[in-house]
């Protein structure tokens, strides 16, 4: 025998050898791909857990929510991720209707996170599911303006506030959630004169994060603001000084209290469509639907648990309870796109 058939039998001998082996593996090794929009330190101890309980261990992508979208899209079948973890219900609605997730039938989720946070349902099951809620909130300057001249988002666009509104980008998903909801309550014409209204009352352009916009009220810079209740409850649980001195400038109101009552927004969970390893991914949906990860989940980024028998932090508590909408956050996703047209014609940068 030449030596090139003898090399040849060898590779031939190891090829086979490491296709027998590669299974074995494949199979010893748990592991699911996540991608998440959430980077918050507190997340870790939950992943952890999880491993712990089941063997499965996770390897983690970040980035933003737009940022996560495309790269699904640019990875097409070929993506490893298995679970997609998004921080803004117009987001997760856009990556539904983009085809870029798979419907997951649960017992367990069903049970237990209540249907207005869900995505579109098939007979397949249901696109995707929300974990944590954080409400859209009004702040004032407790030195020039009273609760009740702030306690509807309609007010905000009133003439009275002329010069005295402080926002971030309209174009944020944080608002083009909040907007998306208006167009529910008020239909298109009425909403577009709100966000024309509100636009009059800038005390300056939209600017910075919502952090930024507490600290502008609290600086005078402005008399109102917008914020979701995780930047209001972080800076409550601050040690520093000059956070704290923020808090006690500036008050807090859940708007519509009267009406259709204060708008949410969440963090949800999907299944992604080509996924690899789609038990595994299920399995961790409903482990964060837990009652012990609910708490992690929602109290590391002072978020409100979708579960309601799980309890809130202390600076939420502190907050009070609300009287939150109800309208589906599918809904408000798929408006936000008519939105933005408002937007644009309003000149809300």
């Amino acid at each position: 025998m030449s030596l090139f058939a003898r090399t040849v039998i060898r590779m031939a001998t190891a090829a086979l050898a490491f296709a027998a082996l590669a299974p074995v593996a494949s199979a010893q090794e748990k592991v699911l791909n996540l991608y998440s929009a959430r980077h918050y330190q507190t997340d870790e101890a939950l992943y952890e857990n999880f491993t712990k309980a089941t063997g499965i261990r996770i390897n983690r992508v970040e980035a933003d929510d737009a940022g996560i979208l495309a790269r699904l899209k640019a990875e097409g079948t070929a993506s490893p991720a298995d679970v997609i973890l998004l921080v803004d219900a117009a987001r997760l609605w856009r990556g539904e209707q983009e085809g870029l997730f798979q419907p997951v039938k649960s017992a367990l989720l069903e049970q237990r996170i209540p249907a207005q946070f869900r995505g579109g349902v098939s007979a397949q099951g249901v696109q995707w599911w929300g974990l944590s809620t954080r409400g859209r909130v009004v702040v004032y300057d407790k030195s020039r303006l009273k609760s009740s001249d702030v306690d509807t988002y309609e007010k905000l666009a009133a003439p009275a506030l002329k010069g005295q509104f402080c926002v971030r980008s309209g174009s944020h998903p944080y608002n083009l959630s909040l907007f998306g909801s208006m167009l529910e309550h008020l239909g298109p014409q009425a909403t577009e004169a709100w966000l024309k209204g509100l636009v009059s009352n800038m005390a300056r352009s939209p600017k910075g994060g919502d952090t930024d916009q507490i600290r502008g009220v609290a600086s005078g810079e402005c008399g109102v603001a917008l914020t979701n209740t995780y930047y209001f409850a972080r800076l409550a649980r601050s040690s520093k000084p000059e956070d704290r001195a923020v808090i006690d400038k500036v008050g807090l109101v859940f708007p519509n209290q009267a009406s259709w009552g204060t708008h949410v927004n969440i963090a949800g969970a999907a299944v992604a469509k080509n996924a690899k390893n789609r038990e595994a991914a299920v399995q961790f949906i409903e482990y964060l639907a837990s009652d012990s990860a609910q708490s992690y989940f929602a109290d590391g980024n002072n978020e409100y648990p979708v579960v309601a028998s799980v309890p809130m932090n202390p600076a939420l508590a502190a907050m009070g309870k609300f009287k939150a909408e109800t309208v589906p956050i599918a809904k408000v996703g798929a408006n936000t796109a008519q939105v933005q047209q408002m937007l644009d014609r309003v000149g809300f940068k």
